[in-house]
């Protein structure tokens, strides 16, 4: 088995890297991406990978903050910091991310948590108390 915190480290660093291919080593051909605020899931590695890509935001860098891994899934405290393109006006926010593996140690799905949601990514994770 590869080790999933090792696997969603160098996700998040490639990703900062915008080194979108190597994020995406360890997706599942159908992974899916669940989005916050019913804005719906983005399905498949290209989806996501075009999701990745700069627009609205000049720079981003999400920041891991806490890993916690529980059986397959993984989850996730996480700092986005951001510019945005146009405007100029700058992000912090503190969210959550929740990574499911498959038996193949691919990921199947990520979804994201807005900071007001923790319990509940924590609850999906496994980690509720």
């Amino acid at each position: 088995m590869t080790d999933r915190l090792e696997i969603v480290r160098r996700s998040y660093h490639a990703f900062n890297q915008q080194d979108f291919d190597t994020a995406l080593t360890h997706a599942h051909p159908e992974i899916e991406y669940v989005r916050v605020s019913g804005l719906g899931s983005l399905v498949g590695p290209d989806a996501w990978r075009a999701f990745m890509q700069p627009d609205a935001f000049a720079d981003l860098v999400v920041t891991p903050i806490d890993i916690e891994v529980s059986g397959d899934m993984v989850f996730v405290r996480q700092r986005a910091q951001a510019r945005g393109a146009g405007s100029g006006i700058e992000m912090d926010v503190i969210s959550f991310n929740v990574w499911t593996f498959d038996e193949d140690d691919l990921v199947i799905r990520v979804q994201t948590f807005l900071p007001r949601e923790e319990a509940e990514a924590r609850r999906v994770a496994g980690l509720a108390g």
